[in-house]
């Protein structure tokens, strides 16, 4: 029998952002009689990005008074500039793309806060995701939000059922609609503020900009796949496969149609780009991963099927899990393998289900 999470524990520290999403995740935390605590996040910014955070704090602190409950301010710069920002420069430097918002929820959100609060006295946190926490025969699951336009399941493939034990999603099985009809029923303070976008805590920014703050631009040759020299960029490791934008092409006709990043070489500081969306020469359908993690321990079987998701809100494709193996996984498309960069997260799905995931080898 499932059933979503319904959680007998007593204090609750909500991450507030200063957002609709976890404002309402207090409210109805308070509502269904909990002791809520709400605590507001301090993460690293560099300084040449605008400061936004004393603004979202005090915002933070409206919810609160509002719902007349206690606010704390946890200061985690560290946690996210080491396991977030630092993180996310060294594989863009080695050619790799890595996603940034799983990172911190792996070591900020669940990670440093929830270890945080459960020191402090929690029995839970709460953040304002879109995803489901559900109670399966005694175990805990991850799910996706009922609303796909806003599921975030696919950033949280790193928890642990061990987690998700203190863990509570009250907007994840929600729509954004319901959402802002609670905001305007609670009568909270930013209950018409737009959501939030970008990456986690950084907010919107131009990553090949922000890299270059800390890796050098160095141009380099685009070459066509027959290894012709078709224009110029400005350093392979700030591109990702699959990319359209950011390199010149010199070398076209009145008829080209849109280029795609398809292969990279960091050492030679070359990209190779192609009107198809495909790997050159590619021929193999399988994928390795490392750093393969499930998220409830027993879910996952080699041999089995599963949906992969290999970017947010991206299509699902259909793989068998050939073997676990040292951490790492190997998977076999059933159909054409999709273009995927090193370092990239994959999810796997079993209907609505989250198995795990891993990165892209490589």
């Amino acid at each position: 029998m499932k059933k979503k999470l319904a959680s007998k524990k007593k204090t609750v520290f909500v991450g507030l952002s200063g957002g609709v999403d976890s404002a309402v995740s207090a409210a109805l935390l308070c509502r269904s009689g909990f002791d809520v605590v709400g605590v507001f996040i301090k993460t690293w910014q560099p300084d040449f990005i605008e400061c936004t955070w004393k603004e979202e704090r005090k915002d933070a602190m409206r919810i609160a008074a509002h719902l007349n409950i206690p606010f704390i301010t946890l200061d985690l710069e560290h946690a996210y500039k080491e396991g977030v920002a630092e993180y996310m420069i060294a594989e863009y430097e080695m050619g790799r793309t890595p996603n940034p918002d799983v990172m911190c929820n792996k070591e900020v959100k669940f990670g440093a806060f929830l270890s945080k609060a459960l020191v402090m006295g929690a029995d839970a946190v709460a953040t304002g995701h879109y995803a489901q926490n559900i109670l399966n025969n005694g175990r805990f699951e991850l799910h996706a939000s009922p609303d796909s336009t806003k599921d975030q399941s696919y950033f949280l493939w790193t928890l642990k059922e061990e987690q998700l034990m203190h863990v509570i999603f009250p907007v994840g099985g929600m729509n954004k609609k319901e959402v802002r009809k609670y905001a305007e029923f609670f009568k909270i303070p930013v209950a018409t503020k737009k959501d939030s976008q970008g990456v986690c805590f950084l907010g919107p920014l131009d990553m090949k900009e922000f890299l270059g703050h800390y890796i050098k631009n160095k141009k380099g040759k685009v070459l066509s796949t027959e290894g012709k020299i078709i224009g110029e960029h400005d350093g392979a490791w700030f591109y990702t496969l699959g990319e359209r934008h950011g390199f010149t092409i010199t070398q076209k006709s009145a008829h080209d149609m849109p280029y795609y990043v398809v292969a990279k070489d960091i050492k030679k500081n070359t990209l190779t780009v192609s009107t198809t969306p495909k790997a050159p020469g590619e021929k193999s359908n399988t994928l390795t991963l490392e750093q393969f993690h499930i998220v409830t321990p027993g879910s996952a079987k080699d041999g089995g099927s599963y949906d992969a998701v290999v970017r947010y809100h991206g299509e699902r494709f259909a793989v068998e899990l050939l073997r676990l193996h040292d951490g790492g996984a190997q998977l076999r498309f059933k159909n054409e393998k999709p273009l995927v960069s090193s370092g990239q997260s994959v999810v796997l799905y079993q209907k609505e289900r989250v198995i795990g995931g891993g990165v892209v080898a490589g």
